[in-house]
């Protein structure tokens, strides 16, 4: 696995749009991308390409005005590497060679202008990077158009399809009648092959309105965890959910505050297209992926070795270097407690849930500076929120879990976070096994490295053995006792201590 803690320069990406202008600057190149500053601009150049032909020229002063700005912010930050992004609207303008050519001289870097299948790839190689083993159909939304593309694990299963339902594309083009986009809509859905691929799959949505869509649900529905990336809506919702959008008044809707207002013209356009999409493919459900074009493009820069890294464990060691007492104990807690759920049929895992397991042991450490009274809320909050990407939502908690019950104990007095209505029993169960395991090995550790090697936790039958070596058996007390005794309850079996 690459050190994430290598030193590297800053690298950023600048993505004109047809409706917005973004740039992101990340730590670093790395399967497991942080952003350290993010910001867009909503200049809307694709607002009349298709009826005028060209660029507007107020949308056009935006954007250049928006790009002086992103320049200069990357010169503060020192960034090094600066890749630049237009896609259909700079495309398809008549003035859009002068536009870019404008833009160049601005960024003092050469602007790749996306035709409609590269967009296509990147946006599935953007879901790739950030959902993980994703089998479905990818589907970015922009202002111009529309690229769908069927992703399958880590390939891109064809060279996807471009149309032209960009939300402002889609206005434009109707004048906006809500009537005249149906009948666009329908239309170009009828022939459309890869939507026959979606069936049963996953749509894998990506792009600002869809987001905007998904942030409008989430807030009706009540969901606990604010987290975009990975949201999570079964078809039939989603089908009904964006009919009701496309034909009521955005502005009457419940909750349409969570949406930003310069993003609420467009939501009706963008819940058509989904309506249609979703209805024209049968998907089984719609996952929200927070990554896109940009990311794509960073996971197209990295060697074989590196795109098969793990971002969740990554990350994961990320915060473990940055804000744990002993990294290496953390290191070792991952070995040891491999040892204990390979020693009985009983805590076998799936793949899935050892690479949560493993995420889970970096970062059980992440809020020792914390008042003792709030680290187990801290945990929760920090890894549940954190900006992971190859994790879903109930894996996300099922990772911040352990740790919280690390803090706080098996039997908590404090009110049940909402967020754990995502988890299973099931899960419920593996993350409080874990959790009492990782309340043994603090017990006798102390977070400290080069103990927890030389002590053995494993099932024996019908019994849980702690063995310690004589030369730190001061370490077991009353509380290693009692807390070897509840986790022994907790997989049905009894508590023994020995020395070796």
């Amino acid at each position: 696995m690459t050190d994430p803690m290598t030193v590297a320069a800053p690298i950023a990406v600048i993505d004109i749009g047809s409706n917005s202008v973004r740039l992101v600057v990340y730590e670093a190149l790395s399967r497991a991308p942080t952003p350290i500053f993010n910001e867009k601009a909503l200049c809307g150049l694709g607002r009349e390409v298709l009826s005028t032909g060209r660029l507007a020229q107020d949308a056009i002063d935006k954007a250049l005005s928006a790009l002086r700005r992103f320049r200069a912010l990357c010169d503060a930050m020192k960034v090094e590497t600066l890749y630049a992004l237009a896609t259909a609207a700079s495309r398809d303008a008549a003035n859009g060679p002068a536009f870019i050519a404008e833009c160049e001289a601005i960024c003092r870097t050469q602007i790749e202008i996306l035709t409609g299948r590269r967009e296509a790839e990147l946006a599935a190689l953007g879901v790739i990077s950030g959902i993980h083993e994703p089998d479905g159909i990818a589907g970015d939304l922009g202002g111009g158009s529309l690229e769908l593309v069927d992703v399958r694990a880590e390939r891109v299963a064809d060279e996807g399809i471009t149309l032209p339902l960009g939300s402002l594309a889609l206005q434009d083009r109707s004048s906006r009648s809500m009537r005249k986009a149906e009948k666009i809509v329908r239309d170009a859905m009828e022939g459309a092959p890869v939507l026959k691929k979606m069936a049963g799959r996953t749509f894998f949505a990506v792009g600002g309105t869809w987001r905007a869509l998904a942030r409008l649900h989430m807030f009706q529905q009540g969901y606990p965890l604010h987290v975009m990336h990975g949201y999570t809506i079964p078809a039939k919702e989603a089908l009904a959910f964006a009919r009701m959008v496309h034909r009521g008044d955005v502005e009457q809707l419940g909750n349409i505050e969570a949406v930003s207002v310069a993003r609420r013209p467009l939501l009706a356009y963008g819940a058509l297209v989904l309506e249609n999409l979703v209805r024209h493919g049968r998907p089984a459900q719609v996952v929200i992926s927070a990554l896109g074009v940009r990311e794509g493009l960073l996971y197209s820069l990295l060697d074989e070795t590196q795109q098969k890294e793990d971002p969740l464990l990554l990350a994961a060691q990320e915060f473990n270097l940055l804000r744990s007492r002993s990294p290496l104990h953390q290191e070792e807690l991952v070995a040891w407690t491999d040892r204990l759920f390979a020693s009985s049929p009983t805590l076998e895992e799936s793949a899935e849930e050892r690479r949560v397991r493993h995420a889970a042991c970096l970062l059980a450490d992440v809020s020792w500076r914390a008042h003792p009274d709030y680290r187990a809320e801290q945990s929760l909050n920090m890894i549940a929120h954190a900006a992971f990407a190859g994790v879903d939502h109930a894996s996300r908690i099922a990772v911040a879990l352990p740790v919280y019950f690390r803090h706080v104990g098996l039997t908590p007095e404090e009110p049940v976070p909402s967020i754990l209505a995502l988890m299973t029993p099931g899960m419920m169960d593996r993350a409080r096994i874990l959790g009492a395991a990782m309340r043994v090995a603090y017990s006798l550790s102390a977070a400290m490295t080069g103990i927890l090697p030389s002590i053995s936790l494993e099932v024996r039958g019908e019994t849980l053995v702690l063995t310690v070596p004589q030369r730190l058996s001061d370490l077991v007390n009353e509380r290693v006792q009692g807390r070897m005794r509840q986790l022994a309850r907790l997989i049905g079996r009894e508590s023994v201590i020995g020395t070796a």
